[in-house]
């Protein structure tokens, strides 16, 4: 018993910080999505139907929704033949090499890497001197849809060495015994992938996959940097919609906004999470 109460003392520290900083805040915002901005008083569900009547803010989830989709099946097959790629490598200098390559962008500052999308894409960057140069118009790439795409290659491009690293630790901890083994009884390379490699991986992919689910809200950085609050429709994201709400004091439509954003969020973890254990 007391080796249990010894145990507890030493989480309750974190269990405040954790109480204080997000269960608490947490409840209060869910509070707040059911009241008025400035009274306070009780409003039931009509913050929920405003923001879903809203046109913004349908524009915006459908955007985040598309970008998620996009971005996460894209980076997860990329980081996978990556890493694949690099455990296959025989050479222990160029493996490290080429995996602090993919480290680099971790590295450069947002606000770096959002000057290096203006040098390449605005009205009067490189790609649009190219175009120039081609006898084609040129114009400022983010006020275009192409802007979306812009945003899916600045996160894949940032994202894409941390899911390698993460990749490379799962291949690591499947024993070289099976695929002996396996060689043995004459399996091939896409034999030894499909029923050793690929199988062992299915917990580490669940792993990955959150991360990257919330690693991707960070890309309003660069959206935010590069386009301001209002970019091109393609690229109108919720991270852009809840700062405008925050800037006009619309604490009611933030909050609800937040709370269904949370909820879509925790529901797609947790079908992830049984699919997995399936």
């Amino acid at each position: 018993m007391r080796g249990k109460n010894t145990g507890f003392l030493y989480v309750l520290p974190s269990l405040i910080g954790v109480a204080f900083f997000i269960l608490i805040p947490s409840a209060d915002v869910v509070r707040r999505s059911f009241t008025e901005a400035v009274s306070g008083a009780w409003a039931g569900l009509e913050n929920y139907r405003t923001v879903f009547s809203n046109r913004a803010f349908r524009l915006a989830a459908y955007n985040t929704l598309r970008f998620e989709g996009i971005c996460i099946p894209l980076l997860l097959v990329l980081s996978l033949l990556a890493a694949l790629l690099l455990n296959a490598l025989d050479m222990k200098g160029a493996r490290q090499f080429f995996k602090s390559c993919f480290l680099v962008p971790m590295a450069i500052p947002v606000a770096s890497a959002v000057l290096l999308w203006k040098v390449l894409f605005h009205e009067r960057g490189l790609m649009s001197g190219l175009l120039h140069m081609l006898g084609l118009s040129g114009s400022d790439w983010m006020r275009t849809p192409w802007a979306f795409w812009i945003l899916v290659a600045s996160y894949i491009w940032k994202n894409l060495g941390y899911d390698v690293i993460l990749w490379l630790a799962a291949l690591a901890g499947i024993p070289s015994s099976l695929y002996e083994a396996a060689q043995v009884d004459g399996a091939g390379r896409w034999q030894c992938f499909w029923y050793i490699t690929l199988p062992n991986l299915l917990p580490a992919l669940f792993t990955i996959a959150v991360l990257s689910i919330l690693n991707s809200f960070k890309a309003f950085r660069e959206a935010y940097l590069a386009a301001g609050d209002y970019p091109h429709e393609s690229m109108y994201l919720l991270q852009h919609l809840f700062n405008n709400w925050y800037r006009d004091l619309s604490m009611d439509k933030m909050a609800a906004g937040a709370v269904v954003q949370a909820g879509v969020i925790f529901l797609l973890i947790l079908f992830l999470k049984r699919r997995w254990e399936e």
